[in-house]
């Protein structure tokens, strides 16, 4: 038991350590990642909004000062080459005939260039284009007429984006800093959290190993939290059963001996008797061998009885489970018992009402239902009676064992299915009684799922009734 709770204590541990952790660390990581995105999402928005800003100016310019007609205007030119010194890109200017009159790299002049980019602008539609990839960000803004309003040309910038790039790095490596920084206290706390929610299971081992092969009597408590309580709650309720076990087993051990031993006892007082005698008359070594004998039947009885019991304490499935009909079952028993039924002036009186078929295990049924009609037997007065009566409905069997016998006292009825638990100690020991045959009936009908009662009235009788299932669940 100490083992399993540790082995738990240690799974529950890790498992919350890895969830805390878990728990701690996603988010970062989930921070991280929208963090870079959205900084340089961010970036190329705003650098482009600057870029959108200084170019506007330029193309107002260009417009104005007719620049895409008459190539050649130097405050213009110049304006265009800082631009692209500024921001290291490229700008391109377009006619309404798609050729270019104005290139910074001075390398496709005069050419034709048709792309989507521009035949959207022409149409009224500028463009930003990011490519993260190739790390550049490219405009394409329309340069108006002023005088007529119409579009006559495009102005096409490209810049790089090596800027925004260097910046995410720099603030990924400003993140990872932190990352591990709050990993490390990210596992710490988790390792504490572990410790301290798997601390009150520290408790119960510690319990546990203090039994040392002995039943504890401290209960314990540990109302840290509500799992915790249910669990000691759990493990002093365990302790409980644990304490009437073992207070049942010395009892019982006891009980062994002490019934065992009053036989031998008996017959070595006997025999004693025998040998200090030098001429011992007939009668007397007749009487004294016949009281030998009955003490060694009673033995007999007695050890009979354990082995009984001890089969019963076995689990259900030593049961030989098969379809038994019960009237013809308690026929037999009564035709065995009413010869000793005979020798008290016993009558036996059995009422079936119905036909009864159920599963049960006929061997060990056989013998509780024997134990009730034999005490009922036993107990009884002379010229009495003993009453068994069978009933049945859709789920369960009866078996009503009456006798006008001696009654069991209001104080003792609670006591009788406990093993060697006598009533009257003198008078069952003179009937040849054990103690042992109610312990053997009931464990015998818990055996089948069912239940016994009993109800008594001191000086006018008995009643014990069983029910039991008709279908035997494993």
């Amino acid at each position: 038991m100490k083992d399993t709770v540790l082995k738990y204590a240690k799974s529950l541990r890790a498992r919350i350590f890895v969830i805390v952790l878990l728990v701690g660390l996603v988010p970062i990581f989930l921070m991280k990642h929208l963090i870079l995105e959205n900084y340089e999402e961010l970036a190329a928005q705003q650098k482009s909004t600057l870029i959108q800003n200084q170019c506007q100016q330029i193309v107002d310019q260009v417009g104005s000062s007719g620049y895409i007609r008459n190539v050649g205007n130097r405050q213009v030119d110049r304006q265009l080459t800082q631009l692209a010194n500024i921001y290291n890109g490229r700008v391109i200017i377009v006619n309404t005939n798609f050729r270019i009159v104005r290139d910074t790299y001075e390398i496709d002049e005069d050419k034709v260039i048709i792309s989507e980019e521009v035949l959207q602008c022409f149409l009224g539609t500028d463009s930003t284009n990011y490519n993260p990839d190739d790390e550049f960000l490219e405009l394409t803004l329309p340069v108006n007429d002023p005088g007529t309003g119409q579009i006559e040309g495009i102005m096409i910038v490209s810049v790089t984006t090596q800027d925004v790039k260097d910046g995410k790095d720099a603030l990924g490596n400003t993140v990872l800093i932190l990352q591990i920084v709050l990993t490390l206290l990210i596992f710490v706390a988790a390792y504490y959290v572990a410790r301290v929610l798997t601390k009150p299971f520290g408790k119960i081992t510690q319990s546990l190993a203090g039994m040392r092969g002995n039943v504890s009597e401290q209960e314990i408590a540990i109302p840290d939290y509500t799992e915790t309580k249910l669990l000691a709650d759990a493990y002093n309720q365990m302790l409980h059963r644990l304490k009437v076990q073992e207070d049942s087993r010395q009892e019982f051990v006891s009980n062994v001996s002490h019934e065992l031993k009053t036989p031998i006892t008996s017959m070595k007082v006997l025999a004693d008797s025998l040998l200090a005698q030098d001429e011992v008359p007939n009668e007397l070594y007749k009487e004294f061998m016949a009281d030998i004998a009955e003490e060694i039947d009673r033995e007999n009885k007695i050890i009979s009885d354990l082995l009984s019991l001890v089969k019963m304490d076995r689990r259900s499935s030593d049961v030989n489970i098969q379809e038994t009909n019960i009237n013809d079952l308690i026929e037999l028993l009564l035709k065995r018992l009413r010869p000793i039924a005979a020798t008290k002036d016993v009558d036996l009186v059995f009422d079936d009402f119905k036909p009864v078929v159920a599963e049960v295990d006929e061997t060990k049924l056989a013998l509780a239902l024997s134990n009730l009609v034999e005490n009922g037997i036993k107990y009884n007065q002379d010229n009495g009676w003993v009453h068994i009566s069978l009933n049945v409905d859709n789920k369960y069997f009866y078996v009503k064992v009456e006798d006008s016998g001696i009654g069991i006292p209001p104080e003792d009825q609670e006591n009788i299915f406990e093993r060697f638990y006598r009533v009257d100690k003198s008078h069952s020991r003179e009937i040849g009684g054990t103690g042992l045959g109610l312990a053997i009936t009931r464990s015998a009908v818990l055996m089948h799922h069912g239940a016994i009662d009993v109800s008594s009235t001191e000086g006018e009788g008995t009643t014990f009734t069983v029910r039991i299932p008709l279908k035997f669940t494993p």
